[in-house]
């Protein structure tokens, strides 16, 4: 094509940039950090190829187009039949077989990423099943997205070397570059929706060659393969890089090298790493998946080796073919929860180094207070700025976990005990209410944050305490004590309708809001439920139930066979399980709103929750620790049986009758992401503990403190994140506070009065501790500050109710006492 005929392609900038479907069958990528470079698979073709980051999406899709002289048209992703496979368990190098509905052709493919440069390989053969293959042309069209972003790219045709090829570029400085063993008969760029080649084709039946560039658009790229020329069998390559002629030459440099030869050590790589883990295949695979090998690959291909410890939540988007570069992360990106549970799967099948490179990482990205970010980008960047306690705490468990293993070197707990530190000091700051629960949704007293907090706090203190740390330790201990005595005050409902109806006494909540002045308990209060329609927000906390709470026996605060754990049970198995084709699975709570529509439309903000396998997992673990090993085992199948056909396992599974006009099944993976990495370490941790007949990542510290030796608070605590309402007589009232003061209180409604000093500990907190033993039943202890660095008073009293009766007054004066700031000796008499 002379370049003096190029025209610019109709229609610029081209239609509304679409992610694609969710529904992975495979991912892949190299085991060497040569290749930054990972690929998707879903419908037989090729969806987002990840580089050089494996949070940075630079495709849409990558597929075939297949027509003949008579005006055939179809569509490799829309009009054939799939089938994946693997060339070798434990390997994610793929065979694809695509054959066509109406029975005339069959597209068979092997993907492999190259190990030694970024480049992808796909050795394509095309088969004529009726008629010869010189009746058709084939074409490979790819919509490249440059980076997480399908608008503003740019391509073109061209060549490197004298290798013709076609190019695309983004904005953010990356270029692919697309080659062919066999000659392209023709070539063309367009813009999506207008001039593109799906469109030249359908509409034409051919290429137009003129279309050589198209620029700061929604692009695609097109070529036709010379069939004639190869008797259908082709290798094509594409590579990236930062450059055009650095992803050219690396599509090249691919090409000469050979499928063979870089199939041979894609091969070796992950077969040498698979050999490094623990053997807990099935004896014998229901399927010809091996679906323990599946997981690991999930786990380690979301690991990226460039960036040691990284692990992203899904290299996928949910109900991505609704959604445009507005959702730039997706779920490619690090939450620290999804990150320490992953984790805890590597640890499972023994992959002890790259556990312990997880750690590593959550320490280079703690923010300077302590916490983590909601989620964040593989730098460490945060992309969402809430805080979620239980990510601030699961750290700390990975942290002892490690230890408690022995795979720590001489001294190197120690390098760690800053980040431990700071983790707890953050906790013990702003806990036990967590800004966000674990679905990241609302706030308030969460039984799962609860749990996870509560394990932490002691971890960190055996730690602690090996540092020689022994006063600190004492605090989090006490600490943890208090806050696991208020577990049930926080989220057991009782005496409502639902319990009466089950017969129980009562159970754990999804979720409690923050104590207030005008409700009994938080209890009392109301939760506002995301993803629902506006008129159809708010729930009362008594009425949601989740199977969050069975947290409270998996990190062993409470026992699997307590009664309020049963009755909780009850409630879940009442409001949350279902039974599917696979078997039982469970929802994250009633009312929840994230997932299809009713009629299967993809979720757009408001939805119908769904089934989600991850919970199977958890119940199974449940039955371990009750000790119903045959039950949990029969979960295990269920929880394999929810995967995909190439053995992903999905966030949801689609629940109702069968839509088939928009691929949803029932029992069969929704539009939701897919794979879940947390799920396939579910997954893995759930093989492990039933080969070793208990949980495997119990904590120990709670189940001996709490279940065998019984351990029981003294005292309760008083801080302005958490107002206590009332406290049992006889308890200790301890005030935890910012800064110090002189605490100002009475326990005879200010007919007598005393000063108690606050105390600074390790953690920044001023406490004073006030006994309530002379307090007479039905009163209330009352107390306000006086702020000895700011030297002034706190202007407002507080109250807490002794023996759990009478009305907390917080925020506001008692108004049947005069206001104590008034009635105090001089700040310095108050402080002697």
């Amino acid at each position: 094509m002379n370049e003096d005929n190029a025209i610019t392609p109709p229609g610029g900038p081209g239609g509304p940039a679409r992610w694609t479907s969710s529904a992975k069958v495979g991912v892949g990528t190299a085991r060497t950090a040569a290749s930054r470079l990972w690929f998707t698979l879903s419908h037989g073709i090729l969806n987002e190829i990840y580089y050089p980051r494996v949070d940075a999406a630079c495709t849409r899709d990558f597929g075939f187009l297949v027509t003949s002289s008579d005006g055939y048209f179809a569509e490799e992703k829309r009009d054939a039949d799939h089938e994946v496979g693997v060339l070798e368990h434990g390997v994610p190098a793929y065979h694809l077989l695509n054959t066509a509905q109406d029975g005339r052709w069959r597209i068979q493919k092997q993907i492999i990423t190259d190990t030694r440069r970024e480049a992808l390989l796909q050795q394509v053969t095309f088969e004529a099943l009726i008629g010869d293959i010189s009746d058709y042309r084939l074409f490979a069209l790819l919509a490249p997205h440059l980076v997480n972003a399908g608008a503003d790219n740019s391509a073109w045709v061209g060549e490197y070397k004298g290798t013709p090829m076609l190019f695309g570029s983004g904005r953010q400085g990356v270029s692919l570059a697309l080659a062919c063993s066999v000659p392209w008969k023709a070539r063309s760029v367009g813009y999506v929706g207008a001039s593109d080649g799906w469109r030249q084709l359908r509409n034409d039946g051919c290429l137009d060659e003129r279309y050589q560039r198209a620029e700061h658009g929604n692009v695609a790229l097109s070529a036709e393969i010379d069939l004639a020329a190869c008797d259908g069998t082709m290798l094509i390559a594409l590579g990236f890089g930062v450059r055009p002629e650095e992803a050219g030459f690396r599509a090249v440099s691919s090409l000469l090298d050979g499928f063979e030869e870089l199939r041979r050590d894609y091969v070796q790589g992950w077969r040498a790493w698979q050999g490094t883990l623990l053997p807990l295949d099935h004896p014998q695979n229901r399927s010809n998946i091996n679906t323990y090998r599946a997981s690991t690959i999930v786990l380690a291909t979301h690991q990226p080796r460039s960036v040691a410890g990284a692990i992203i939540a899904s290299l996928s988007i949910p109900w991505g073919f609704n959604k445009g570069d507005e959702d730039l992360g997706g779920y490619h990106l690090v939450w620290p929860r999804d990150l320490v549970e992953n984790a805890g799967g590597l640890l499972a099948a023994g992959a002890v180094d790259e556990a312990k490179s997880v750690l590593g990482y959550l320490r280079a990205i703690q923010e300077e207070d302590g916490h983590w970010s909601q989620n964040v980008w593989l730098d460490g960047s945060a992309y969402w700025g809430g805080v979620q306690m239980d990510e601030c705490a699961f750290p700390i468990l990975l942290t002892d976990m490690i230890r408690r293993g022995g795979h720590f070197g001489h001294g190197e707990l120690a390098s760690y005990m800053d980040m431990v530190a700071r983790a707890a000091t953050f906790i013990l700051r702003n806990g036990p209410v967590t800004g966000q629960d674990r679905w990241e949704e609302d706030a308030g007293y969460s039984p799962f944050t609860l749990a996870v907090e509560i394990a932490a706090l002691l971890a960190a203190a055996d730690m602690m305490e090996i540092a020689g740390r022994r006063d600190e330790a004492r605090y989090l201990r006490e600490t943890a004590d208090a806050w696991n005595d208020c577990v049930e005050h926080w989220t057991f409902a009782t005496n409502t309708e639902l319990a009466e109806k089950l017969g129980v006494e009562g159970y754990y909540v999804r979720i409690a809001p923050v104590e207030t002045a005008d409700a009994a308990s938080p209890l009392d209060g109301f939760v506002p439920v995301k993803n629902r329609p506006p008129a159809d927000t708010d729930k009362p906390a008594a009425q949601l139930i989740s199977p969050d709470a069975l947290a409270l026996v998996r990190f062993g605060l409470r026992a699997p066979d307590d009664p309020r754990i049963l009755g909780t049970i009850k409630a879940i198995d009442a409001l949350l399980k279902v039974e599917l084709p696979q078997g039982p699975l469970w929802y994250r709570y009633n009312s929840d709103g994230y997932g299809e529509h009713e009629d299967g439309a993809p979720f757009d903000g408001t939805g119908i929750g769904r089934a989600w396998p991850l919970l199977t997992g958890e119940r199974a673990h449940y039955e371990i620790a009750a000790g119903n090993l045959v039950r949990a085992a029969q979960l295990l199948v269920t929880l394999e049986d929810s995967a995909g056909p190439g053995g992903l396992l999905p966030e949801q599974v689609w629940d109702s009758e069968d839509v088939p006009e928009r691929e949803l099944f029932k029992g069969r993976p929704s539009g939701s992401a897919m794979p879940l990495v947390w799920a396939h370490s579910e997954h893995i941790k759930l093989m492990r503990s039933l080969r070793d007949g208990r949980v495997f990542d119990m904590p120990p510290q709670t189940v001996q403190r709490y279940l065998v030796d019984k351990v029981t608070s003294p005292r309760r605590t008083w801080r302005f994140n958490e107002k206590l309402r009332s406290i049992p007589t006889g308890l200790i009232l301890r005030i935890e506070l910012p800064a110090p003061a002189v605490i100002h209180w009475s326990a005879d409604g200010w007919a007598t009065t005393h000063d108690t000093p606050t105390a600074a500990n390790a953690f920044g907190l001023h406490i004073a501790d006030l006994p309530t033993s002379g307090a007479a039943h039905g009163r209330h202890l009352r107390f306000t500050f006086f702020w000895t660095g700011a030297d002034k008073w706190e202007g407002t009293d507080f109250a807490v109710a002794i023996d759990g009766e009478g009305t907390m007054f917080h925020g506001s004066q008692d108004p049947q006492a005069p206001d104590a700031s008034r009635r105090v000796a001089e700040p310095a008499e108050t402080a002697q």
